[in-house]
């Protein structure tokens, strides 16, 4: 009998010219808690479908249990344990828990009826045994992300998955989320499940995986046991360069003009009473747990939520942005969270994505000027370091990291002098986000840009601001400077909250 569940030798997957997996191998045994790391393109999601038998390899083997599979389908994936979970579950949204949890049980024993007592008692068992408490007759949409993550976990295990893959599993979830969800993986461990963990945040590597593979271009570039790597050692493996960051601490003159001063600000119900200063070159991040209020008072500076404030001043001046016109005009730009359904035209191009807050501007006459529209994309492309062939390049093609560059890109051609930067590098691999970081230091040190950054990731907030906010229940309850702005004593402040 085999030590792994599941080994796969010496693969190769071509698309195209392209090699995007180049004699590769990885292998995982039964109850075996495995990270699999790597930037974007770097291989990982193509090796997870050979794996769940979507892609078929062009040369190599796959084994489970020590036997060859020959040629492996989705459904012989499934059959033999295989489960992934990807970043968007999967689920119905408009189905109970029950009902998710039911439905492919059902389909596989080509049932035509809905059991209803049986589908109720399925769910009752299995979430009892992942040792949580879930609704099963609430609708899944209206579900946190974590409640989404433990339905399609117990989806898994009703297939009696062997293997689950989980693929980027804690883009949504906040660190108390983390935590439980950990607490899951260690107990479907112990049940001799094994668990894939595919991320990019180093430190939940470090935190969950007994063993790590690192993927680089296509090629398996680092293999072994966590405790041999540390977040450097991974960095380097991951990007072959080397990413250490200095924290971020130009002098700001206390006395220079604000760029934007808020006092007392509003957002009925949600934001109460919340005052705040940026100065020019300053970076001023905000922290706090889900619900806080953190979102509606971004939304509120750049006028898409209704909001009265007994200050609001912009460079010296009494204004009051009402609308995303009005805040544009007055130099405020904002970066949203969730880039793919609030801020980018995913089939549209990076130039016309860029441009498309200065059309304006380009208007010659009745027609747009084709030569300013492309010398300024050109210069922001440029700029912000964008890898694609060119501006011509869709948005919906290029890596999370390339198309948070193109949001930063869009606003700065409106001349903004205030970023709001809403989760700036979710989802993002650690070499993109390095250069974004590189980006909004630069922007803010050499170009005076005021910078509110809005994070669940700490060490980001450490690392890149010049002080830090804590807030809940609407308000700041908490600020770090200096001396006191470290990682340990902003996660203290969050787990009071809790």
């Amino acid at each position: 009998m085999s030590e792994y569940l599941i080994e796969l030798k010496n693969i190769s997957k071509r698309f195209g010219g392209v090699r995007a997996l180049d004699d590769v191998s990885i292998a995982i045994r039964p109850g075996e808690i495995h990270c699999l790391a790597g930037e974007n393109g770097s291989g990982k999601s193509t090796i997870i479908k050979v794996m769940s038998g979507i892609y078929t390899p062009e040369e190599g083997e796959i084994l489970i249990d020590g036997n060859s599979v020959g040629r492996l389908d989705p459904i012989q994936a499934v059959h033999r344990g295989v489960q992934v979970i990807y970043q968007d579950f999967s689920l119905f949204g408009n189905l109970t828990v029950a009902e998710n949890l039911a439905l492919n049980t059902y389909l596989l024993e080509g049932r035509k009826r809905m059991d209803w007592p049986r589908a109720r008692s399925m769910a009752r068992e299995v979430l009892a045994r992942l040792d949580v408490e879930i609704d099963i007759d609430a609708d899944v949409e209206s579900l946190p992300a974590s409640g989404k993550q433990i339905v399609a976990i117990a989806r898994a295990i009703l297939a009696e998955a062997r293997l689950i893959i989980m693929d980027e599993p804690t883009t949504a979830l906040t660190r108390h989320e983390v935590d439980a969800l950990f607490a899951i993986v260690r107990d479907l461990k112990a049940q001799g499940i094994a668990i894939l963990f595919v991320s990019h945040k180093m430190r939940e590597m470090l935190e969950i995986s007994e063993r790590l593979t690192v993927f680089r271009n296509g090629r398996k570039v680092a293999e072994g046991a966590m405790r041999d790597f540390d977040e450097p050692a991974i960095t380097r493996a991951m990007t072959g360069l080397e990413l250490d960051e200095e924290p971020y601490a130009p002098e700001i003159d206390p006395a220079a003009a604000p760029a934007l001063e808020v006092g007392d600000l509003r957002v009925a119900g949600i934001v109460h009473g919340v005052s705040l200063e940026l100065r020019p070159g300053e970076i001023v991040g905000i922290s706090g747990l889900i619900g806080s209020g953190r979102t509606e008072l971004a939304r509120a500076l750049f006028g898409m939520e209704k909001a009265v404030a007994r200050t609001f001043r912009v460079a010296g001046r009494d204004v009051f942005p009402r609308s995303v016109q009005e805040a544009i005009a007055l130099g405020i730009a904002y970066v949203p969270e969730d880039r793919l359904s609030e801020g980018l035209f995913l089939t549209q191009s990076i130039e016309r994505n860029m441009v498309v807050s200065i059309l304006e501007r380009l208007r010659s006459g009745l027609f747009l000027d084709r030569k300013a529209m492309r010398d300024k994309t050109g210069q922001m492309f440029r700029d912000m370091q964008i890898a694609a062939p060119s501006p011509d390049t869709a948005v919906g093609n290029l890596s999370g990291g390339n198309a948070q560059r193109v949001m930063l890109g869009r606003w700065l051609l409106t001349g903004a002098k205030i970023l709001i930067l809403n989760g700036p590098t979710v989802g993002v691999d650690v070499g993109s986000k390095a250069k974004i970081h590189r980006i909004i230091r630069d922007l803010a040190e050499k170009e005076g840009l005021a910078v509110l950054m809005i994070s669940d990731d700490v060490p980001e907030l450490t690392g890149n601001c010049n002080r830090i906010h804590v807030m809940h229940e609407g308000r700041f309850v908490a600020e770090f400077r200096g001396a006191d702005m470290t990682e340990d004593n902003i996660n203290d402040s969050l787990k009071a909250l809790r």
